[in-house]
């Protein structure tokens, strides 16, 4: 696995401390591996993830830690039965970190 930095995850613009970065990139790895039932890339600025509605705390949590360190990014969730619908949004001088995150998101993804 990749650090961080290597991967194009934190940026300069992240305000987490680096000792931290590790323990949140688990949680993501953790919310993909058990939620994730869908990705889908709208555009190279916006990405869809389809969640199970059962982790719709957590996620919510999770995306609400990540903005307050890094404010480029924009996480609107639709709720809805069957699915929980979380998409995510970076301005174009963040593509890259959205693009690091898709990566994790696909080799983390329930099957």
């Amino acid at each position: 696995m990749t650090t961080a930095e290597e991967s194009g995850w934190a940026p300069e613009a992240c305000t987490l401390p680096t000792v931290e970065r590790p323990l949140r990139l688990a949680e993501f790895d953790g919310l993909f591996a058990t939620a994730l039932r869908a990705q889908q890339r709208l555009s190279a600025t916006v990405l869809r993830w389809d969640l199970d509605p059962a982790a719709g705390e957590v996620a919510r949590d999770l995306t609400g830690r990540e903005s307050s360190c890094c404010s480029f990014f924009t996480f609107t969730f639709h709720p809805g039965d069957e699915v929980l619908r979380l998409d995510v949004e970076v301005p174009p001088a963040h593509v890259g970190v959205l693009d690091a995150l898709a990566r994790r998101a696909a080799d983390g993804i329930r099957s």
